[in-house]
């Protein structure tokens, strides 16, 4: 089992000088293209591409072109000896990246059009990938394209639901990936083709409605369910309008780091609900029972003996006996997993610090 940990990353100084050269709002707010929704936070970038330990002369893979933004940054550590290969499921932002990057007299970087958790074999390998989105899991592909003592950044699940997931630092040495660390973080989901809605995760939603408001439902035990989602839809029933309800024992528990023991536990009834707008529940359901713990510290139930709330019990009660350990304790470890369709890879999942 590895013995990485939560890392914190600062902005590395070149990443910071290389910044104020490269203008953002002409990239996110270009006057032709107009602003792109698909653009992340600048100092999140600057942070995770600071986590990519690029030097001159490197050859990168960056999944997610997003608004070219980042890769005009990547353009500029690589240096003019470098090259730089963005992809983006949605041609419309690599064909504006690409004229974009152009304006400015870029000849290091090109972006194509493509699946990302493919990788770009024709380029490769490379030094450094990382990906400004999540895929379901490692892709062997990538992987299999990393140079020798390569290394990726990417945000992966730690479990088979939504918005469950850590940002990893992989180190791929001899064809085999180590994670070195981790830090907190999401990003958009990894898709065959582009999103229309960005609220919505871009995949394992196993019941979802739109009216009176938004709600939606995620099942780690979704290939035991009907063809016709029974179980999911009762289960998002009985969390939208539960016959029992408590508060937990601390008022206000971490939410990350109770959602991260949950995942821990690798209990097939891990579940996740967005219930209402903002308001999202980690929990425990069968084809039965449901039993889920909201952002504000209220337990949600179907009864009061219901077997999803004992379970869900035994969970913060084990979490507060493992002194409540923080996200950034639990341990990271890389599972062989085939996800079909000729996805293959590595799950990334996380252990209690104490195992």
């Amino acid at each position: 089992m590895s013995t990485a940990s939560a890392v914190d990353i600062p902005v590395a100084p070149e990443v910071a000088e290389a910044a104020e050269t490269v203008p953002e709002k002409h990239y996110t707010h270009h006057a032709g293209r107009g602003p792109t929704v698909h653009r992340t936070n600048p100092v999140f970038v600057q942070r995770d591409i600071s986590s990519l330990a690029v030097a001159e002369g490197m050859n990168v893979l960056e999944i997610g072109t997003g608004s070219g933004y980042s890769g005009a940054l990547l353009a500029r550590l690589v240096g003019p000896a470098g090259q730089v290969t963005s992809l983006d499921v949605d041609g419309y932002l690599t064909r504006w990246a690409n004229l974009i990057h152009h304006e400015r007299g870029l000849t290091t970087i090109r972006c194509h059009t493509a699946d990302g958790t493919a990788g770009y074999p024709r380029s490769g390998p490379y030094d450094r990938i990382g990906a400004w989105c999540a895929p379901p899991l490692l892709p062997r592909a990538w992987v299999d394209q990393s140079a020798a003592d390569g290394r990726i950044v990417s945000t992966l699940p730690i479990a088979p639901v939504p918005d469950l997931s850590v940002l990893a630092h992989i180190r791929v040495i001899d064809g085999v990936p180590t994670v070195e660390g981790f830090t907190g973080g999401n990003y958009i989901d990894a898709t065959p083709a582009p999103k229309a809605d960005l609220k919505v995760p871009g995949r394992w939603i196993d019941w979802e409605i739109r009216t009176p408001e938004h709600a939606w439902v995620s099942l780690a035990w979704r290939e035991r369910d009907d063809w016709h989602h029974s179980g999911a839809r009762a289960t998002l029933e009985r969390l939208r309008h539960p016959g029992h309800t408590e508060q937990a024992r601390d008022a206000s528990p971490s939410w990350g780091a109770v959602r991260c023991w949950a995942a821990a536990t690798a209990d097939p009834g891990l579940t996740l609900a967005q219930l209402a707008p903002d308001r999202m529940a980690v929990g425990h359901s069968t084809p039965t029972s449901a039993a889920a713990l909201t952002q504000d510290g209220t337990i949600l139930a179907d009864a009061s003996d219901s077997p999803s709330l004992t379970a869900l019990r035994a969970w913060m009660t084990g979490w507060e006996k493992a002194g409540r350990p923080a996200t950034g304790t639990f341990l990271p470890r890389l599972v062989a997993a085939d996800h079909g369709q000729g996805l293959t890879g590595w799950d990334l999942r996380l252990s209690p610090p104490e195992a």
